[in-house]
């Protein structure tokens, strides 16, 4: 945890796109998306919907989506945790 931020309640599923971008106002939020391949923020498509939901939407795996969000709490994640998010899940049926 950065010790000049106040203690706040963890990134859970149904934070969304927005929530994420306000805690982040430097800016990080906004280029992980980026880096993840999720432009939800630049397409206007759902910037309110859970983050979970974004990631089910753009094909990902929620999990990995969250646990990559939540690490931007803590720094910048790890190069395994964006490429998990990253990583496009394979379609059913």
């Amino acid at each position: 945890m950065n010790p000049d931020r106040p203690p706040r309640s963890p990134v859970r599923g149904s934070t969304t796109i927005t929530e994420l971008i306000g805690r982040h106002p430097d800016g990080s939020a906004t280029r992980l998306l980026s880096a993840i391949g999720v432009g939800c923020v630049y397409c206007g498509g759902a910037p309110r919907e859970p983050i979970t939901l974004a990631a089910r939407r753009h094909g990902r795996d929620p999990g990995a989506f969250l646990r990559v969000c939540q690490a931007l709490d803590d720094g910048w994640p790890s190069d395994e945790l964006i490429a998990a998010a990253k990583a496009k899940k394979p379609k059913e049926g």
